[in-house]
């Protein structure tokens, strides 16, 4: 199995405070394979274009006129990627870039297709209930939801450290605009018997008044979605 490139693609909405620091754990990161960093900035009004426009020089950077959502910014950093696997990265701090070496080397490994980061294996589950308990039940359901209608076995279904070999992924035809695009993948992955491997991260959880963007009615309708993919 060929891995010697990972599209890393970033989706941005209003994350000025985090960006910059965010690139640079990225950059900093050493995961062992060529990173291929594509950043898609899905109209951000607080200032956070205005920083990317001086990254241009550095950085592939691609811009939305307006809000579209997450499904719609990895749709377009997917059809521009070139890696062997593609993995999303959130633009704030949750997520640690260094975690990304051990999911790489899970796929190596086993000769994987996919690759979840958990926050429920290993130390990150003690973090994963700060994020608080309606956050963390959510979760909880969505995973216990895929494993009985998809007959999986993972234990983190919401994460966003999703690593798919990018032919896979440009497969499935994303429909998704919004947060539901994480329950449609793992659906797809699910549906065509690939085993789904996983392996513990970090989590460093922030709240609503920090920047967080999921709410209530994003699990509804990634529930909603996990049932629609199952029909």
């Amino acid at each position: 199995m060929k891995f010697d490139k990972l599209s890393i693609i970033i989706p941005v909405f209003n994350e000025r405070e985090t960006i910059e620091k965010i690139l640079r754990n990225i950059e900093e990161a050493d995961l062992g394979v060529e990173k291929e960093l594509i950043i898609v900035d899905d109209g951000s009004v607080d200032g956070t274009r205005e920083i990317l426009e001086g990254l241009e020089y550095k950085y592939r950077i691609i811009y939305h006129d307006k809000n579209r959502g997450k499904g719609a910014a990895m749709r377009t950093g997917i059809d521009s990627a070139t890696g062997d696997f593609i993995v999303p990265q959130d633009a704030d701090t949750e997520y640690d870039p260094l975690d990304l070496r051990a999911l790489i080397e899970s796929a190596k490994h086993n000769k994987a297709k996919a690759v979840f980061g958990s926050r429920r294996l290993g130390r990150a589950k003690k973090k994963n209930v700060k994020a608080g308990w309606s956050y963390y039940l959510g979760g909880v359901m969505l995973t216990w939801i895929t494993n009985i209608l998809y007959g999986t076995r993972i234990t983190d279904e919401p994460t966003c450290y999703k690593l798919v070999d990018r032919e896979l992924i440009s497969s499935f035809e994303i429909e998704s605009q919004g947060f539901e695009y994480c329950p449609e993948v793992t659906a797809k992955i699910a549906k065509r018997k690939i085993k789904i491997h996983e392996v513990p991260i970090s989590y460093n959880p922030r709240s609503i008044a920090g920047g967080k963007k999921i709410r209530p009615k994003d699990g509804l309708v990634a529930i909603w979605t996990l049932l629609r993919y199952r029909l």
